[in-house]
């Protein structure tokens, strides 16, 4: 599975020509040449970097250059080119040490997992799309399945429509409008308006069901995480082979065991 789904803005924003006095462009700048990696597929030369940054190769080459120092980024091992540094993984613990939803849905996610013997995964939403912040992974996995940070469509996968569910329909109009419709498999959904029978649908039932749509084999039960005000947060997904599960069975085993414990981590919030 590749990595598509990531925010990478093209170029920096001019805040200051808004008035923001307090935004510095030159740490703005540097999180580009961090966001370079997004899509790649090794080590990026300078010229990658740049290209990617959208910044001339001077300025990156002085960024670069800091952020090797730092330990946010680091020379491939044929020297050829660059890589993020392990430091950046200081920053990750951070953000699931201390974010309160990841915390108290991480030991109700644990039990889950206990509970049905298949992929768990909690992500949390962020506009588009929904970035995995926990993983508990099945026998069958591959190594992006595995990692934390990957992050996926909204439109078409069961957590991200369990997420649009939980909108007022004119954002998820909105979101659907600004998302690449694109067919992951044979039996992606894009067309707007299916879409949207699809989000009342999860709305109605509580959950979201997709098959075949982002993975193939692979039925998924997604649910979604509330604020207490009833804005989500994030997502439940329980995923199963079709080679293993039928749908309808697959759907009523997990369906009953993901809102619970949706309801349990919203309810300690």
């Amino acid at each position: 599975m590749s990595i598509t789904h990531r925010a990478v803005p093209t170029t920096v924003p001019n805040y200051e020509a808004d008035g923001d006095r307090l935004f510095i462009r030159s740490a703005a700048r540097a999180m580009q040449v961090l966001s370079a990696f997004h899509n790649a597929s090794g080590a990026l030369s300078l010229s990658d970097i740049a290209r990617e940054a959208d910044i001339d190769r001077s300025a990156a080459q002085r960024l670069v250059h800091t952020l090797v120092k730092l330990g946010y980024m680091r020379r491939s091992a044929d020297d050829r080119g660059y890589l993020p540094g392990i430091r950046l993984l200081d920053h990750t613990l951070d953000l699931l040490r201390l974010d309160p939803v990841v915390q108290k849905a991480t030991p109700v996610l644990l039990e889950l997992r206990r509970t049905i013997q298949e992929r768990v995964d909690f992500s949390l939403y962020d506009d588009t799309r929904l970035i995995y912040a926990l993983r508990m992974q099945s026998k069958r996995e591959t190594f992006y399945a595995s990692l934390v940070g990957h992050s996926v469509p909204a439109y078409c996968t069961a957590g991200g429509r369990a997420v649009l569910a939980a909108l007022p329909e004119a954002q998820v109009k909105d979101v659907l409008k600004r998302s690449v419709l694109q067919k992951h498999t044979g039996k992606t959904v894009i067309n707007p308006t299916t879409l949207m029978k699809l989000v009342r649908r999860a709305s109605k039932d509580g959950y979201a069901v997709v098959v075949d749509e982002f993975v193939q084999g692979e039925v998924a039960v997604g649910v979604a995480v509330k604020s207490p005000d009833g804005a989500p947060l994030g997502a439940i997904h329980v995923a199963g082979s079709l080679s293993e599960w039928t749908p309808e069975e697959f759907v009523g085993q997990a369906s009953p065991l993901a809102s619970e414990a949706a309801l349990a981590i919203s309810g300690s919030l």
